[in-house]
């Protein structure tokens, strides 16, 4: 079993797309609080309830000083759509590529369903200190509450 990144490590820097054709990465946040909340697939129920979610929380987890960032595997061009058709106020992330930040968290993994086994993304959130230390990681999430909670303790970090 391969060691994944948890709390007290160090997030890993690995550069993502945006859906204005940009890049970022975990390090352009360092000197800030960063929230990043992986989700398995835009304008799904769970997902739009999450993004939604932290987009009505945005103006708090300014005041409180601390950046959103979501992330999926969708592409850039499905995530423009999913921005609009939601308004959503949360930047979005594409870790399409192979080896991306989601893979080196262990959070892109084999799931099953229906008997079918394929790839996707565990629900995770990641909280994550101005020096870039992990601080804090919610795994397998349920949405109901979520946002909520992780503004919490974004605010007591």
């Amino acid at each position: 079993m391969t060691d994944f990144p948890a709390a007290g490590d160090t997030m890993p820097d690995i550069e993502m797309g945006t859906p204005d054709g940009g890049t970022v990465k975990p390090s352009d946040f360092k000197g800030k609080k960063l929230v990043v909340f992986f989700y398995p697939k835009d304008n799904t129920p769970g997902c739009t309830t999450e993004a939604k979610d932290f987009t009505a929380l945005k103006t708090k987890f300014d005041a409180a000083g601390v950046e959103l960032l979501g992330v999926s595997k969708d592409s850039a061009k499905k995530h423009q759509n999913f921005i609009a058709k939601h308004d959503l106020k949360t930047p979005l992330a594409t870790d399409a590529e192979e080896g991306g930040l989601s893979d080196a968290l262990g959070i892109w993994t084999e799931k099953q369903m229906y008997g079918k086994t394929y790839m996707g993304m565990v629900r995770t959130t990641y909280l994550v200190d101005p020096d870039g230390t992990i601080a804090r990681v919610w795994n397998k999430v349920k949405v109901k509450g979520h946002a909520e909670e992780v503004l919490e303790a974004a605010k007591a970090l």
